[in-house]
């Protein structure tokens, strides 16, 4: 009888990813000045900051000397000046939103206090960089580049002072204690101003020499609130405070500083104008901190998506080891080589945060990289806009209304295949600048806000699952990779720039819009055609799980709960919040997939990549399926509870039958995303199975 050919075994990894895959899946392949800024960042990471670490500089809330010598390593590494244009001293050229965020996953994979630090001195300068007139660009950018050989100045550093004292540490940013008054006025000179501002948990203000202050009106001749600089040697007050007594982040500075200025109005961030004896400035803080915060909260997400990533090698090693030194464990049994990897518990714990992790960092990267294409379209739409004479925010929201159906064409034409598109009509469309702004706005304002809440929030839970997973070794300071900390830390970073409430508010208004919903469902048919080509991804299952998510979504808007109250509505957080934390979920396993096929397209043609990409990118699409059975089954979960939780209570059998013919559509679609999880829990055996194999380096390569 002739024999059947044995199957090959199926490729899975063999190394942990490297420096060349990365690239590909976060698409700066081509940019060789991002990958040596990465490398110097690195090198300040797992050196400076690691040694920092190790030798107990956590334990201190002051800023050290020992401290201070990173902001040095910063400068030499290119950090402190990677944020600035060329011409400020710079030497990256266009937006930098991809670039930051590379810098603060870096940073973080070893400690967040010091990429937190870092990023800090950025978010000083961001409302100047944003809003700020161009000689106040000019000047505070290019004084905080370190300076050149030969030249005698000393760099500027900056901290944000936005937050009060209020009660609780006080995270509402829009409440301000802050005061402004005219102190002195005279005719044909620069208005004085007199600046009060006592302010909370301010990082960099144990050394800054500026900082960008949030404050409001005490004065009829100033109209509402405005964001002003105040420097060190301003006349008056300028009081460090005390430093906050942080259990995490504590290689950065912070401290609840005291200010009692007097500064030229000319320091109104963006300027101002005077109407009838009034001094109006161009942007309240509320504006600019919107311009701000929208593209900051991104870093913020990355940051945790290191930590995740980070705690993968260290975890392998210990699980690996663990029975070593015993006198029974002999080298060569099982025991020995693989330790607790025997167990099948730990391994699929294990793939599970892993791939969290690479579904943080694909949603925090590619909005990182969405910002760096709004950048230049939004300022073209603030040049279109001023010649057009619309500058307020409301004037701005009716021109954009206008352009809304021409928005909805372009991307009704877009998921058309060529050859059934207006050519005409969609090359036209397409080099509109408002239309491509008002299409890609829709998106920035829910993955920001979906950046910052899923990956700080979930993150920080799976990231307790990371330390649980080495015992009692990961609440020790000497656990590699520093994973007790990390998890302490993931708990600012839920807080830090706004805690998940305020991230589920904004998805709550931004997430229905026409625009951004149009986009979704372009979305939903680019998975189903990655899913008929390749099946494994769990395409086909996150297009269903956003199928289920639009019908309940449009189910809330029109319906009534059984008291007859509306359900989705501003107000009704226990329906509008549940909803945005689902499609958090969906978006983050969608460009999980949209990576893993980018690396599966592009790795071919790179010759490092290319060895062991069968493999790699088996195992990563195995990870896939597993976000995508997770993402499914927590959003199918919150949209069923959504559905049915606001019914009245059925008296008998036959009127839950009722209720269900009733939502024969939602239970249609349930069914169908069950059904669609086939396979998935063989994928997560398969990415479990490849973690007992695969090489990871002798040592960490940073001190533990």
């Amino acid at each position: 009888m002739e024999k059947t050919p044995a199957t090959p075994p199926r490729e899975t990894l063999k190394t942990l990813p490297g420096d060349d895959v990365r690239p590909i899946m976060w698409r700066y392949q081509d940019r060789y000045d991002l990958q040596m800024l990465i490398q110097s960042s690195r090198s300040v990471a797992r050196g400076v900051v690691a040694r920092l670490v190790a030798a107990g500089a956590r334990n201190s809330h002051d800023w050290t000397p020992e401290k201070a010598g990173l902001l040095q390593a910063f400068d030499a590494a290119g950090i402190t000046t990677c944020f600035m244009d060329p011409q400020q001293g710079g030497f990256i050229e266009g937006p930098k939103n991809l670039v930051l965020a590379l810098v603060a996953y870096e940073l973080s994979w070893v400690d967040a206090g010091a990429a937190t630090g870092s990023l800090a001195g950025n978010l000083a300068l961001a409302p100047i960089h944003e809003r700020g007139t161009q000689t106040q660009r000019d000047t505070y950018m290019a004084r905080c580049v370190p300076p050149q050989p030969g030249e005698q100045r000393k760099v500027w550093r900056g901290a944000f002072s936005l937050t009060e004292p209020l009660p609780y540490v006080g995270v509402e940013t829009g409440l301000l204690g802050g005061r402004v008054s005219v102190v002195e006025w005279t005719e044909g000179k620069e208005p004085v101003l007199q600046v009060d501002k006592r302010a909370r948990f301010i990082t960099n203000m144990g050394f800054a020499n500026f900082t960008t202050a949030a404050v409001d009106s005490a004065d009829p001749r100033i109209k509402g609130s405005c964001i002003v600089i105040l420097e060190e040697t301003d006349p008056g007050v300028y009081d460090r405070g005390v430093p906050a007594r942080k259990l995490v982040h504590q290689l950065s500075s912070t401290n609840d500083p005291v200010f009692s200025l007097q500064v030229p109005a000319s320091r109104i961030v963006g300027g101002y104008t005077v109407k009838d004896g009034v001094i109006i400035p161009n942007y309240s803080h509320g504006e600019i901190i919107e311009a701000v915060f929208r593209r900051t909260r991104v870093a913020v997400g990355i940051m945790t998506a290191a930590k995740l990533l980070s705690a993968i090698e260290p975890i392998i090693r210990y699980h690996r080891s663990r029975f070593r030194g015993a006198a029974s464990v002999n080298p060569g049994t099982p025991r020995y080589d693989q330790g607790l990897q025997q167990k099948e518990d730990c391994l699929q714990r294990l793939v599970d945060i892993w791939a969290t992790g690479e579904a943080a960092a694909s949603l925090g990267f590619a909005t990182a990289r969405l910002f760096d294409e709004l950048d230049p379209l939004e300022k073209i739409k603030d040049r279109k806009f001023a010649e057009q004479g619309i500058a307020s925010g409301m004037a701005q929201m009716k021109a954009f209304r206008a352009l809304t159906k021409q928005a909805l064409e372009f991307i009704d034409l877009a998921a058309r295949p060529e050859a059934q598109r207006d050519a005409a009509r969609y090359e036209a469309l397409k080099g509109d600048p408002l239309v491509q702004y008002l299409i890609l706005d829709s998106q920035a304002n829910v993955l920001c806000p979906a950046t910052k809440l899923w990956n700080t929030g979930h993150g920080a839970n799976v990231m307790r699952d990371a330390v649980s997973l080495v015992g009692g070794y990961g609440i020790t300071e000497d656990c590699p990779g520093f994973l007790g900390h990390k998890w302490m830390d993931a708990q600012l970073e839920a807080t830090y720039e706004g805690p998940e409430a305020v991230q589920r508010r904004q998805l709550s208004v931004t997430m229905t819009s026409e625009v951004f919903l149009a986009v979704f469902r372009n979305w939903i048919g680019e998975l189903r055609r990655i899913g008929a080509g390749r099946p494994e991804t769990g395409a086909c299952t996150v297009a269903t799980a956003m199928e289920l998510w639009s019908w309940t979504l449009a189910h809330l808007q029109k319906n009534t709960d059984a008291l007859g109250a509306k359900l989705y509505q501003g107000n009704r957080q226990g329906v509008t919040f549940p909803l945005a934390d689902a499609l958090c979920w969906l978006l983050a396993a969608r460009l999980q997939i949209l990576d893993v096929i980018e690396l599966a397209a592009k790795g071919p043609a790179h010759p490092v990549v290319a060895e062991g990409l069968e493999g790699l990118v088996n195992f990563f699409t195995d990870l896939c399926a597993v976000q995508a059975a997770g993402a499914a089954g927590e959003s199918g979960r919150l949209c069923a509870e959504l559905v049915y939780g606001y019914n009245a209570l059925p008296a008998s059998p036959d009127e839950t039958g009722a209720v269900a013919a009733a939502l024969e559509p939602f239970v249609r679609l349930r069914a169908k995303l069950d059904a669609s999880l086939s396979g998935s829990r063989l994928a997560k055996d398969r990415a479990a199975e490849a973690l007992t194999k695969v090489m990871i380096p002798e040592a960490l390569d940073y001190p533990a």
